[in-house]
């Protein structure tokens, strides 16, 4: 391994700030490149093959549990940097931003259009016109719901079965069974035995 690109990696691992191409990171860049052309081989699938699917999505990620159903488009930064465990449902447009690790738990599910995202950038502009960048590990711990449009950013981990509401901005780690939402999320409430029950409950009126 190129040295430049054992550095690199180092401080992918370690949230320091980097830049992931350049001489003696072809090979990343080459994952990068891999990852994509995976993706975008399995956003042409039809749905009525589900063995094909599978076996891009065990070409794809580092692993993938049993009866994993992700919905086109998929899209990812590399891939080969996301774990998904068993049963696990990803609806229409989930971005993987996996320049860093992407952990996702048994029985998930993430709803349409939400974004995972491992990496950021500097806030000072001068750093940031480097483009530089860190990224930090993500997880989604078993049994969690994310709903429609929601944005998980660096370095968060999200509790055992905690929800999610739609169009939420996770920025803090969110505690096991609540259900948490806004921008930044927010805890809403926990949840309790008394949710066993289920009964709809309507929109109020504004």
């Amino acid at each position: 391994m190129d040295p430049r690109e054992r550095e690199v990696r180092r401080r992918m691992r370690e949230n320091e700030l980097y830049l992931d191409f350049g001489p003696g990171l072809e090979v990343l860049e080459e994952e990068r490149i891999h990852g994509k052309e995976l993706a975008d081989k399995y956003n042409r699938t039809s749905a009525r093959d589900s063995a094909g699917r599978t076996r891009l999505l065990q070409r794809l990620f580092a692993h993938v549990g049993k009866d994993v159903c992700v919905e086109p488009p998929l899209h990812v930064a590399y891939g080969s940097n996301t774990s998904v465990g068993n049963d696990v449902y990803m609806n229409f447009g989930t971005t993987l931003v996996d320049d860093s690790e992407i952990q996702i738990g048994n029985q998930v599910l993430i709803g349409p259009n939400c974004t995972l995202s491992t990496a950021g950038h500097p806030i000072d502009p001068e750093l940031r016109a480097t483009y530089a960048q860190f990224s930090s590990k993500i997880t989604l711990e078993d049994k969690v719901w994310l709903g429609a449009n929601v944005t998980v950013l660096p370095g968060v981990t999200i509790g055992q079965g905690a929800v999610v509401a739609a169009g939420s901005v996770v920025t803090a780690n969110v505690p096991a069974r609540v259900v948490v939402g806004g921008v930044p999320a927010k805890i809403l409430r926990h949840i309790t035995d008394a949710d066993k029950e289920f009964t709809y409950k309507p929109p109020k009126d504004l």
